[in-house]
């Protein structure tokens, strides 16, 4: 984080359930999370496909913000319609570690095991998570939990989409 003196925008990854196992409730949430982020002025991070990453990315879209899509693919043809940037990795779940790693801060929208490995990567990496409760999956599941006895970093749980939002980047700006 050597850079933020210049004042750069917090780069906030949102992982969650995919297209095929997304609820409609997630899918409402991850909405309001993407234009969360987008009003202030943060950079939204996702895989880049469908489910919460395009819900999240729509609504980061539609309220003037810019979003990152890290794909697993090769192709950036593979990215929803709201990707403001594309990159095709090519890595397959692998991806998920170069989405951690690109990311300030991460919040959880529902989820399955793809979404543990984000939450697990981040948790190693000791970047702030916040678990949006009420969304279902690993968020629920995880939400006011250390993953191990390490107790590196708590999930910290959110009430709300504005919660979650406020929540990560207060955990990031304390470094």
């Amino acid at each position: 984080m050597g850079w933020r003196w210049l004042g750069l925008p917090y780069q906030i990854l949102v992982v969650g359930y995919n297209e095929d196992s997304c609820t409609e409730v997630a899918r409402s949430l991850a909405y309001e999370v993407g234009a969360e982020v987008a009003r202030r002025g943060c950079v939204l991070l996702t895989g880049g496909l469908g489910g919460v990453m395009a819900a999240a990315s729509k609504g980061a879209h539609e309220n003037g913000g810019i979003t990152v899509s890290i794909l697993p693919q090769k192709e950036t043809s593979w990215a929803n319609p709201y990707s403001t940037v594309k990159i095709a990795t090519g890595l397959s779940h692998m991806r998920n570690m170069v989405n951690v790693w690109s990311a300030d801060g991460v919040i959880v929208v529902g989820g399955g095991a793809g979404t543990l490995i984000e939450v697990a990567a981040a948790y190693l990496e000791e970047k702030p998570v916040v678990a949006l409760v009420g969304s279902g999956g690993v968020a629920d599941e995880l939400a006011g939990k250390y993953i191990d006895e390490r107790r590196k970093m708590l999930i910290h749980g959110a009430g709300s989409p504005r919660e979650a939002v406020d929540l990560v980047i207060k955990l990031i700006s304390r470094g």
